[in-house]
């Protein structure tokens, strides 16, 4: 006989499961597959729409908010040259040594402007004298009358006191340029500063305006921060500036100070005719050009040296520029679908 189970024999079972109207319950197995289905395809949507966001937000970061890593600490130099030439026989600074304006950096041997000086006031001696002697001349002939003397003579005699008048204004004015060119032997700073790359040494020749020392105006610096083109529109003359130095962490202040009107070219190049070397080559990518913009620093952060080519990151107004037009168009289809239709008592309250 066939091995059978107790459900098999029992009668009951089988009349119950044969029973006419009931029907089997649908498997729980395909159920739970739809709701699979459906939360991949929401989670799809939502990193796609993750994705759009974050490429959006990347793209106005990277394109149109205005910042810029390239950025430059900038500062003026006095280039000083000495006014007269000579033996430099005393150098007074060193290299790196903070001066204040008018103080002497190296002094040129005086021995020939001394002599100048002393040649010169001889001469306004000379001239001095002279000029008495050809005054009292011609006091005396004008006393004349015509019996004694001619009136040409008296002519002479006060035209010689004219010309010895004007040679005394000239020598004075010598002996004035004489001590100018002996003070002129102190070399000194024009700037508040500190001197760089000092290369001079006791015996050089310093030789009339050509620039033998530098000095950094300490008063002058400012940083460049070079933007590109796609930056300019969210940057303008007073905007609120922060400056982060590559080597220090707390940040400066500043404000745009100016925004330059010009860049080179290479299409703006004339030829040896004159006519403009325009290159024919023309790449399918286009970069964007940088554009210097000037910021006056406000406020230098305690332990933050500022140094002439330093790097430093630059951010206009926080580094946010306004929110793009797309964006804007975006929230105010949104805004308009969700919100309830205004009715005539809100139009009022409106107006």
């Amino acid at each position: 006989m066939p091995d059978t189970t107790a459900d098999e024999d029992d009668p009951k079972s089988a009349s119950r499961d044969s029973a006419p109207g009931r029907s089997d319950p649908l498997p729980a197995v395909p159920r739970r597959g739809r709701a699979a289905k459906v939360f991949r395809l929401a989670a799809t949507g939502a990193i796609l729409l993750a994705a759009i966001v974050a490429a959006a937000f990347v793209w106005e970061f990277y394109v149109a908010a205005p910042w810029t890593r390239d950025g430059t600490v900038r500062v003026q130099v006095a280039n000083i040259a000495p006014q007269v030439a000579g033996q430099i026989v005393e150098v007074r600074v060193q290299d790196n040594q903070t001066v204040r304006k008018g103080d002497v950096l190296y002094v040129i041997d005086p021995v020939d402007f001394e002599v100048a000086v002393t040649s010169a006031d001889a001469e306004v001696k000379n001239r001095e004298a002279d000029l008495q002697v050809k005054n009292a001349q011609s006091a005396r002939r004008q006393a004349l009358t015509t019996v004694s003397t001619s009136i040409e003579e008296k002519q002479q005699f006060a035209g010689a006191a004219k010309i010895a008048e004007a040679s005394l204004e000239s020598a004075q004015a010598q002996l004035r340029q004489a001590k100018v060119n002996l003070e002129r032997t102190q070399v000194k700073s024009t700037v508040n500063g500190r001197v760089t790359n000092l290369l001079m040494r006791v015996g050089d020749y310093a030789r009339t305006g050509t620039s033998n020392i530098s000095v950094i105006d300490t008063d002058s610096f400012w940083i460049d921060g070079y933007f590109e083109e796609t930056k300019m529109p969210n940057i303008h003359v007073g905007d609120r500036a922060d400056v982060k130095l590559m080597g220090f962490d707390p940040h400066l202040t500043g404000t745009v100070h100016s925004i330059t009107l010009g860049i080179s070219t290479a299409n703006a190049a004339a030829s040896t005719q004159g006519l403009p070397d325009v290159n024919p080559v023309y790449t399918w990518v286009r970069l964007a050009q940088r554009v210097p913009v000037r910021i006056r620093i406000d406020h230098v952060p305690a332990g933050v040296p500022l140094i002439a080519g330093m790097t430093a990151t630059v951010f206009v107004n926080g580094g946010r520029g306004p929110a793009p037009n797309w964006f804007m168009d975006l929230r105010d289809r949104v805004s308009a679908l969700t919100t309830p239709a205004a009715g005539p008592a809100q139009e009022a309250e409106r107006r």
